[in-house]
């Protein structure tokens, strides 16, 4: 099983105190803030474009300013620190933790792509009081050094005053440095492999539907069950990676639980 230990904690924090290191009383930084920590459980494939499915773990952090509304929150969402939060627009930093790609089984003969992580923005707004939409764009570290963006729709609906459910379509694209991390093969990988040859552009990932029921346990806690389907679009899909080894159709199921802390600053 992987698990993520304290990093994208030390990462948010880091965010949190360097911008309170530049910022004095009475500025944006002052006032009332949430810290919302979980876990997620899932099984997934074991990696990008992989046919084959295993067990994982992967935190959730959200960190950001009290606004006049309940916000809505998706397992998609990212490490977030809230610059802007009126309720119904929020933006800010954002950041994601990537695993390291080992060279094995599948992947034996290409290389081994770094653990690391990417860094960069999102915005979210409420088209409508029942739909949030969300947009990250993040630019990758030491795994990758290419850009991806994520874009997301999810309606929403509470059942019960305690019992949520969610979905709605999302969609992801890439550069071509971030395909080729993933799913280029070069011609030295492609002669220790047996895999052929590719050398991807930039593009549309992927498109897909998730959702979620959510039940909150109490005021703070809450937890939820998901499931989410992408199938691999440009040039993830013509990757031969993906065609030779690997699986277009993606689904991801897992279970999540989190706690919300007030504060004030």
């Amino acid at each position: 099983m992987r698990i993520v230990g304290t990093i994208p904690l030390v990462l948010a924090s880091g965010l949190m105190a360097a911008s309170a290191a530049q910022a004095g009383e009475g500025s944006w930084i002052s006032g009332d803030w949430y810290l919302t920590l979980g876990a997620t459980g899932l099984v997934a494939p074991n990696f990008e474009g992989g046919k084959k499915y295993m067990l994982s773990a992967q935190p959730i952090i959200s960190l950001g300013k009290v606004g006049p509304e309940a916000r809505f929150t998706s397992r998609n969402d990212n490490i977030s620190l809230a610059l802007i939060d009126d309720g119904s627009v929020r933006a800010g930093l954002t950041g994601k933790f990537l695993f390291s790609r080992d060279s094995k089984d599948e992947l034996e003969g290409l290389d081994p792509v770094r653990w690391g992580g990417e860094v960069g923005g999102f915005f979210e707004f409420y088209p409508l009081d029942w739909v949030r939409a969300r947009a990250e764009l993040r630019h990758g570290i030491r795994a990758h050094n290419g850009f991806v963006a994520d874009i997301a729709a999810d309606a929403f609906y509470d059942v019960t005053p305690t019992v949520r459910i969610s979905g709605g379509p999302r969609v992801s694209f890439a550069s071509s440095d971030y395909f080729d991390a993933y799913y280029g093969v070069n011609a030295t990988e492609a002669a220790a492999s047996g895999l052929s040859e590719y050398h991807p552009g930039g593009g549309v990932k992927s498109t897909g539907l998730g959702g979620a029921i959510t039940w909150k346990v109490t005021e703070p806690m809450t937890a939820s069950v998901f499931t989410e389907y992408s199938r691999l679009m440009g040039p993830a899909a013509d990757s031969s990676l993906v065609k030779e080894r690997g699986d277009r159709n993606q689904w991801t199921v897992g279970v999540s639980t989190t706690y919300r802390f007030n504060f004030s600053m």
